[in-house]
This record gives structure tokens, C-alpha cells and sequence, in this order.
């Protein structure tokens, strides 16, 4: 049988420049080639100004994780949400979940295929499922650890 050697460390990203990632590199990059043009079109207060805020944002970009995410990928689903419309439906639409009607003429007739007897039976519903009580829940969870703590007991006689 073949052996194959499987990738372990898929989340990390390549060290390339340094102790930096390409994307980190990129980051401290753009800001210091922003900065150095700045630097001859601004006045020199202003010019340090701009420079603190760009390095400090790069370098948050380039090496702050919150929740081990990195911020670029907070920022882009910060915006995402923002831009996005937020209608989250977890019901289907109402011409989906109203049932064909049983009555219905050509339902009863023998023209009707059995796949679709069988679809109907399916996704139509007499009687709708009973959803346990907690009570019951509870009991069945009481009973499983009585079982266990009765098979935990040894008789040393």
C-alpha cells in the first residue's frame, strides 16, 4: 500500500521576508511608500501626523489577531455587514411550504405517477410531530445516570 505524507500546518501562513508574511510585508510596505511620498508634497507637522496614523494602521493590519482572526478579515466582514442587506429567513416561502391539496381531482385518479404519491405522502402532514416535554427529557438523562452509577458499583465480598 502507498503511503502519501499529509500537510500538517495548512493554516499557517509562509515566513518570507523576515519573521513577516508576504501580506504583512505588503501592508508595512504601501504604508512606508505612502508615507515616503507624502513626505514631499505635505509640510513636515502634517506630514508626521498622516505618517504616525499610517504606520499605526499598518501595523494593525499586518499583525493584530482578535479571536485568532486576523484584522483585515474583521474589517472585511465588518463591512460586508454593514453594505448587506440583514433579512435572515429561516422559514420557507409560503409557496413552498403550503402542502398540495389532497383533494384535488387528479390526485385520486390513476393518471397520477407513484413517485409523486409517494412525494406527496411525504411532505404532507396529518398529524404533526409531538415535540418531547423537558420532564421527559430529564428523566431519560436521570435514568442513563443511575445506570451508570449502578454499573460503577462493585461488591468486593
Amino acid at each position: 500500500m502507498a503511503q502519501f505524507q499529509v500537510p500538517q500546518f495548512i493554516e499557517t501562513e509562509d515566513k518570507i521576508i523576515g519573521s513577516m508574511t508576504l501580506k504583512q510585508f505588503a501592508y508595512i510596505a504601501a504604508a512606508g511608500m505612502l508615507s515616503f511620498l507624502l513626505f514631499f508634497v505635505l509640510r513636515f507637522g502634517f506630514w508626521l501626523v498622516i505618517t504616525v496614523i499610517l504606520s499605526i494602521s499598518a501595523a494593525s493590519l499586518a499583525f493584530l489577531k482578535y479571536n485568532g482572526q486576523p484584522l483585515p478579515k474583521i474589517l472585511g466582514s465588518a463591512i460586508k455587514y454593514t453594505l448587506y442587506p440583514k433579512l435572515y429567513l429561516w422559514k420557507r416561502t409560503t409557496a413552498q411550504t403550503e402542502p398540495p391539496e389532497i383533494n384535488v381531482p387528479e390526485l385520486r385518479s390513476e393518471a397520477v405517477s407513484p413517485l409523486k404519491r409517494i412525494w406527496l405522502k411525504i411532505n404532507t402532514v396529518i398529524h404533526p410531530i409531538q415535540q418531547r416535554s423537558k420532564e421527559k427529557k430529564m428523566d431519560s438523562y436521570r435514568q442513563t445516570i443511575q445506570q451508570k452509577q449502578m454499573a460503577r458499583r462493585v461488591d468486593y465480598r
